[in-house]
This record gives structure tokens, sequence and C-alpha cells, in this order.
């Protein structure tokens, strides 16, 4: 007899998984090449997948090698594990079991040393590099099989552990035009502005770290005074955050489909096949997949780590514009290959580590106005709105421990105890 799985079980859901706009469900359904009903249908199990999948995540410590979803409407979780026994549990969450040979950890663990061998040699004909959850093993992105092979030897990882995929492509940031609205760089250049955030009374938005250095102004579309490069880091990582004058308001908005306006209420990653749109001004409203995180990316300028691969195409001037699923943050636009025209590959810097870096706070529908200060060692696992949590964290709230199931910034309406989606009791 063949068993017969029961129902998913319900669990909490993502705050604000099934507000989408109209214009960004149909934009998923040309994108995803999806039939009426199923966009909608597909954020939802999305959001849903995430609480399952850091359950599970947390229940199976450092036997967990990976989660992702997949299907249409997003309706099967798979997650991966290296113990068999473990396939009841995550058989109890609805999810799929899939039993692989090595722990997210060993995987990850492969990755630095391609990570460490980009900063002593070239990578330019091995471009990008990541964990595929999937396949259970690392796969290196190269013009040629000889040049895939070279890196991983400098790299001292068994040729074994890597799996490699051969493209002409390589990747390039994407500054020339502008990308979402609007922004000059000096007078000289154009970028895009990706999410409005704030730092204690200072308002400012998010972007790409090649648009601009630390101390490099800016005007807005207008081409009115607009603000001052606070900070940035390229390469290594792509991220940079704006300061502007009070002409300027941070809004919890991002542009979406034919001029609709979507607000932001978190910043919940999204796993692996989930899907995400990107907004830019040169190529309009775009949706695609997420194909893998922690992807490393050799650019002209240098390396990058810690980017998100997606199926969404883009073309220079999106660069810096922001990505989403749902109504959720992502990140902002790097580089990639291809274009609109005939598909192509972008990379996204994700928005989580962004606002830990440089201590912002993103401007949702609920963020809490002020950035956390520091806390005391008595309370430093105190849950505090404006922190950046990883999945794993665990805090106290009122005298109770929660541990945290999916990445997110906290915000000021969301404690603990009033989204299971994002927090599980222990």
């Amino acid at each position: 007899l063949r068993r017969v799985p029961g129902p998913r079980p319900a669990v909490a859901r993502t705050p604000d998984a099934a507000t989408a706009p109209a214009r960004m469900l149909s934009a998923m359904e040309r994108d995803l090449r999806l039939a009426p009903g199923q966009a909608a249908a597909r954020l939802v199990n999305e959001a849903e997948a995430g609480t399952r999948a850091g359950m599970l995540r947390n229940t199976l410590g450092d036997r967990f090698a990976g989660a992702w979803v997949s299907g249409a409407t997003s309706a099967e979780l798979t997650v991966a594990t290296t113990d068999a026994a473990d396939t009841a549990a995550i058989e109890a969450q609805g999810a799929k079991a899939a039993v692989v040979g090595r722990n997210l950890a060993e995987l990850r663990a492969v990755k630095e040393k391609l990570d460490a061998a980009a900063v002593r040699t070239r990578t330019r004909q091995t471009p990008v590099w990541y964990v595929d959850v999937k396949t259970n093993r690392v796969t290196v992105q190269a013009t040629g099989a000889s040049a895939a092979a070279a890196f991983v030897e400098a790299a001292g990882v068994p040729a074994a552990d890597v799996g490699v995929r051969v493209s002409p492509d390589q990747p390039r940031v994407l500054e020339d035009l502008v990308g979402g609205d609007a922004y000059y760089i000096d007078d000289q250049a154009r970028c895009s502005i990706g999410f409005s955030v704030t730092k204690d009374d200072q308002e400012g938005f998010a972007t790409a770290g090649h648009c601009g250095d630390p101390g490099a102004t800016t005007t807005g579309y207008n081409e009115a005074d607009q603000g001052t490069f606070q900070a940035s880091t390229f390469p290594g990582k792509d991220m940079a955050w704006v300061g502007v004058n009070s002409d300027w308001t941070a809004t919890p908005d991002v542009k979406a489909e034919g001029g609709e306006k979507i607000q932001l209420a978190g910043s919940v990653e999204a796993l692996v096949g989930a899907s995400v749109c990107r907004s830019g001004s040169t190529t309009g409203w775009h949706c695609g997949t997420i194909q893998q995180h922690d992807t490393s990316v050799t650019y002209p300028e240098g390396t990058v780590d810690g980017l998100t691969e997606t199926t969404v195409c883009a073309e220079p001037g999106d660069s810096g514009g922001p990505f989403v699923s749902g109504v959720q943050a992502q990140g902002t636009t790097s580089g990639g290959s291809g274009d609109c025209t005939n598909g192509g590959t972008t990379f996204y810097q994700p928005v989580n580590p962004l606002l830990s870096d440089f201590g912002l706070t993103l401007k949702t529908t609920s963020a809490a106005t002020q950035t956390p200060a520091p806390q005391d060692n008595a309370a430093a696992d105190a849950w505090t709105a404006g922190r950046v949590y990883e999945v794993g964290t665990t805090v106290s709230y009122d005298g109770v421990r929660y541990r945290c199931l999916q990445s997110h910034q906290a915000q000021g309406v969301g404690s603990p105890a009033s989204v299971p989606a994002l927090w599980q009791r222990v």
C-alpha cells in the first residue's frame, strides 16, 4: 500500500501575505506564466512555507540542509536533512523530505573556501558561485570547464564537492540609467532608490553600493537637492544608504506596475523557489523566482558575496531598485546578465544585512520610528523593534523565550507573542 499524506497542518502566515495589489498579481501571472488566481495562492503558500521551514530548521539543528518551494503555486515545500530518521517530522509539517549527504553548514564551508580563493586569484571567468540546496552541492558558474577546475583547485576543494555550470554570461552592475525612482550622483551618474530607511531622526533610502562613495551628493528625480551618501560598501558587498534633507520624506511605498504603489510590511526573507518582483524605470515591473541565496558574483570591479540570484530580468539603469516578495522587502538590485527582451539573470543585495550593517530601520507600515539603542549585557537577548534577527536566534519577551523562524527586521507592532509566523515559543 502507498502512504497518502495527510492534509498540510495549519500554520501562521507572514503578516500581510495576501494583500498584494492587483497589478502586482497580474505581473506575476505574466512573467511566471500563471493562470488567473495562481499568483495570489502562490504568495499565501510561500508565506506559510517560510514559517514551516523555520520550525523545521530549528528542530533539525545541524542536520538541516536547506529548504525550497516548488510548483506553479509554490504548494510543495521540500526540506533537506542528513538523517532519514527526520522524514516523519518533516512530513508532519506538510513538507517533502529530501535525505542528502551534506548539511547546510558543510556546504557553506565549501563555499567559504571558494570565497577565500577569490581574494587571491582572478575570477572573471568564474564569475558566480553559490550553495545550491536543491542539488546539495556548491556550484561554480564558469565560461569554461577548465576555468572552473582551476578555481576549484586554487581553493583546495575536492572537485567532487563542486558542480560546474558552463555559461557565457558575465554579470555587470546596472548603473548607466535610472532604475526605480531616479536620483543623480554628483551631477554625473544616475541610480535608483531602493527602500526608504531611517536612522534616529535622519531619513533616507537604501541603494546599491556601486552607485556612490561616502560623501557623494545626490539630487532627486526632479533634480532638486536631495542628500548625501552616508555609507557605502562595494565590492565585497553592494550596499549603501543616502541621508536626505528635510524636503524629502521617507515612505513605505515601492513603485509597481502601472505606477501603482506597494506599501511594505516588513523584510521577511523568502525561500529559494519563491516568487520575487523588481521595480525599475528602465524596464518597469518584472517578476521571477529566487534561485539561490548566498551567491558570490565577480563583476569587473571586484567580487561581491552574499547576493541572491533570481530569474528576474533587468537592464542598465535598474540598479539600486527594490526587490519585493509580496509586501516584504527582499533587497536592492545589484547587477546581472541578459536583458528583458531575451531574458536574463539578476542579483540583489539582501536588505536585512544592509539594515544590520548600517544600523538602519526599514520604513514600513508598522516600523519602529527610532533606531534601537545599544543594550547592556543583562538585556542583550530582549526582543527589540528595529533589530535584524536570523533564523534560530532566541529572545525574551514578557518573561517568555522565543526562537526566530524567518530572518527579518523586527517591526514596531510585531512582538514575538503576536507574530507566530516569525517566532516560536520555546
